[in-house]
């Protein structure tokens, strides 16, 4: 069973975004890296879908792929990624530019690196609307409009400053109001408060949050803080070693996690600790070599709960819940985790 079949078979209507059996590969001087493999997710219309994992499986690269955003060295193996009904895999180069930007935004990791520092903010955030229609005044008008909406002050006099004059948070408010300018029917962000303090991302969040409420896009939030997806999703997919191991309502599965490794990354949650510690917990082991990627659970190494089958049988999906799945071969010896 690949990933992602019973998650569409639960959503009713129409999907915004529909990803089906994506296997990813990057050629290494070393060999194939197998960045993704069967990864299945789907996004509803007006829905918020965190993605969530420790760093390096492959949550960044499932945005870019969604992009089209991808290095040289990457090839789509196998599967399909369906946007409002179309396969993007299928689209030309030049069908795909004319979708990002349009239908479809993108806010990056680090604002500085993704603003153009030579060029003055007023020219990047009329220019990102080049396919809007109207003036150059129009758009400088939008510009100014979306900059106050971020919570930028003085946006009539601050849209003619560079962005090495404007702190981080508030470049990654620019960044923002550049994605949403078009207003998208999908918008990707890329762990976009990660190079910010604590109190600044819980801005960033709630400014997320306000703006998808009015504008009505739907939302891919891929993040490594477990409480900022708590605070700010419909549903989350938990990825490790390039695979998608849990799927379901944010709720669901953050209260009755499925899978060992879902289990694992919230007992390391900082902020679900109950008592004070200058030890924090970690998950023992390390992410298995992409380079050589073992057909069973690729979790077995590292799962306190492994037995016999888990080195010889890639776990199925299995649903746990009304809306949650998971991949484990525990699901199905006893229908729960151990305690």
């Amino acid at each position: 069973m690949r990933p992602g079949e019973h998650v569409q078979d639960a959503d009713c209507g129409h999907a915004m975004l529909r990803v089906s059996g994506l296997d990813l590969d990057f050629g290494t001087p070393r060999g194939r890296a197998h960045a993704l493999r069967n990864v299945g997710l789907t996004v509803a219309p007006g829905d918020i879908v965190g993605v969530v994992g420790e760093s390096g499986s492959g949550k960044s690269t499932l945005a870019y792929a969604v992009m089209g955003l991808l290095a040289d060295n990457a090839e789509i193996v196998d599967g399909t990624i369906l946007f409002e009904g179309r396969d993007l895999l299928a689209m030309t180069p030049e069908e795909r530019r004319a979708l990002r930007g349009s239908r479809m935004s993108m806010v990056f990791q680090d604002p500085m690196t993704s603003l153009n520092p030579v060029r003055s903010i007023e020219s990047q955030m009329i220019d990102v609307q080049h396919r809007q229609s109207g003036s150059r005044q129009a758009r400088r008008r939008r510009a100014i409009e979306m900059m106050e909406r971020v919570g930028i002050p003085d946006p009539h006099n601050r849209i003619r400053g560079y962005p090495h004059e404007f702190s981080g948070g508030m470049r990654q408010r620019i960044c923002i109001a550049m994605a949403l300018l078009v207003r998208p029917a999908l918008l990707i962000a890329d762990e976009p408060a990660t190079a910010l303090d604590a109190t600044l991302e819980v801005q960033i969040i709630h400014l997320l949050k306000d703006l998808q409420r009015e504008i009505g896009c739907s939302i891919v939030f891929v993040s490594h803080h477990l409480g900022t997806v708590a605070e700010l999703c419909d549903r989350v997919a938990v990825m490790y070693a390039g695979e998608v191991v849990e799927y379901g309502d944010v709720r669901e599965i953050f209260h009755t996690p499925g899978h060992p490794y879902t289990k694992a990354l919230l007992e390391c949650d900082p902020g679900r600790i109950p008592t004070r510690t200058r030890v924090l917990p970690t998950i023992p082991g390390e992410v298995p070599n992409l380079l050589d990627v073992p057909s069973a659970c690729t979790f077995r190494t590292r799962c306190p709960h492994a037995f016999d089958r888990c080195a010889v049988e890639l776990p199925a999906l299995r649903a746990t819940g009304t809306t949650q799945w998971a991949r484990c071969h525990l699901l199905e010896r006893t229908g729960d985790l151990p305690a």
